[in-house]
């Protein structure tokens, strides 16, 4: 749950942070908490941001926290019979 939360909601979420945060910090007009100021907020570019952060995230997860030693085999049928998921040392 953490992860998930570390590595996508808190990427997809961050600019429009920073974008809230910075308006406030210059007292834009229409970040005074109406409907309408909502609706003025550039969603299409926080969004689309988010979305570039959560992907450069996921991609360092993958690079970084790869699987080093060997590699994991999920649970498969052979011969009829459940074969449970374990870890195969790398070839070296």
């Amino acid at each position: 749950m953490t992860r998930v939360f570390l590595t996508i909601v808190v990427p997809l979420l961050l600019p429009t942070a920073l974008y809230m945060v910075w308006a406030a910090s210059i007292g834009r007009a229409e970040m005074a908490g109406t409907v309408a100021s909502w609706r003025a907020l550039p969603w299409t570019w926080l969004l689309i941001a988010g979305a570039v952060l959560v992907v450069i995230v996921l991609v360092a997860v993958v690079q970084i926290g790869g699987v080093r030693e060997g590699s994991y085999v999920p649970p498969h049928l052979k011969n009829g019979k459940v074969v449970p998921g374990h870890v195969e040392p790398a070839d070296r």
